[in-house]
């Protein structure tokens, strides 16, 4: 299945609402060249008055309930779309992520046919994968790891950044 549609649908739906949150878990390693797959979409965002009713916009732009599953200790709010297939989950908190504003300051903006995603950094998604602790997060550990010290690793067929110097 190509998600890139999915995706796209999400990033506008994000846009007309307003909702800024970037793109966490497996979606967001996946989308950086890890060789992982999920079924569902998870974002941080800020839980605000204001992010709460750009929430329900989203979740009426996308056709979705928001349900409220309970979790020991998470402030889940999750989007669900039975015609779309579809679940994203909005967390304000995430293991080894001190605040939204330090994961979107690591973040990318990454295309999605005429949209962008603001996407977490590998190596963010990696930690807060460790700092969870939970089976299914160490079962793509190893994975996610490889794949980050892939990406941070030199390539002979690149040529080394060599620092700026004034003169």
């Amino acid at each position: 299945m190509n998600a890139e549609p999915l995706l796209q649908r999400i990033a506008r739906a994000l846009e007309r609402a307003g909702l800024e949150a970037v793109l966490i878990g497996n979606a967001a390693a996946a989308l950086q060249g890890a060789p992982v797959t999920t079924l569902d979409f998870d974002f941080m965002f800020r839980k605000t008055p204001t992010n709460m009713r750009k929430l329900k916009a989203l979740a009426r732009h996308l056709h979705a309930m928001i349900l409220r599953p309970y979790y020991p200790a998470s402030d889940l709010f999750r989007l669900v779309s039975d015609d779309l297939g579809l679940q994203l989950d909005f967390l304000a908190t995430i293991h080894g992520i001190r605040s939204f504003e330090s994961l979107r300051s690591r973040a990318t903006q990454v295309p999605v046919g005429d949209a962008e995603l603001s996407v977490a950094s590998l190596a963010d998604v990696v930690k807060s994968k460790r700092a969870a602790g939970r089976p299914k997060d160490y079962a793509v550990l190893t994975v996610l790891e490889a794949t980050l010290d892939e990406a941070q690793a030199p390539h002979p067929h690149r040529s080394p950044r060599r620092p700026r110097t004034r003169g």
